[in-house]
């Protein structure tokens, strides 16, 4: 089995985050620059076998398009076209960030620790990962 990649991308930083070989475990990898994301995927799939890359779909309370969805689209047709062979998922990312600040307060992170916008978006993006996994083996 090949690897799930997950992105949680934002205007000015990407996080990112993958499974295991198996598809079992969902875990952070990194956060980057919103300009040197492609530069990571790039890499990252020249070193792993990766059969899916789950995006996070920007949504309102009302399921609507949010205002960030702006940035995110283009962002997924360049992915699309870039790396043709793998195939893209998206996956509701309504309160990913509001549950990655909550998940660092449960894990005993100190406040100065928990200002870290970077490590938010890591886990963002691997809560945007754990969901589609639990999606994908519901049915």
């Amino acid at each position: 089995m090949a690897k799930i990649l997950a992105i949680d991308y934002g205007q000015k930083r990407v996080g990112f985050a993958a499974t295991d070989d198996l598809q079992i475990i969902a875990s952070g990898l990194t956060t980057v620059h919103v300009k040197d994301c492609i530069a990571f995927i790039e890499e990252y799939l020249t070193k792993n076998d990766v059969e899916c890359i789950v995006i996070g779909e920007a949504k309102d309370l009302q399921n609507n398009p949010s205002e960030s969805a702006r940035f995110i689209e283009p962002f997924v047709k360049h992915l699309s076209r870039k790396f043709p062979t793998i195939k893209l998922e998206r996956v509701d990312e309504r309160f990913t960030s509001k549950m990655a600040f909550q998940t660092m307060i449960d894990s005993g992170l100190k406040k100065k620790a928990r200002q870290n916008k970077a490590l938010i978006d890591e886990i963002s993006a691997t809560i945007i990962l754990q969901s589609y996994l639990e999606q994908k083996n519901s049915f």
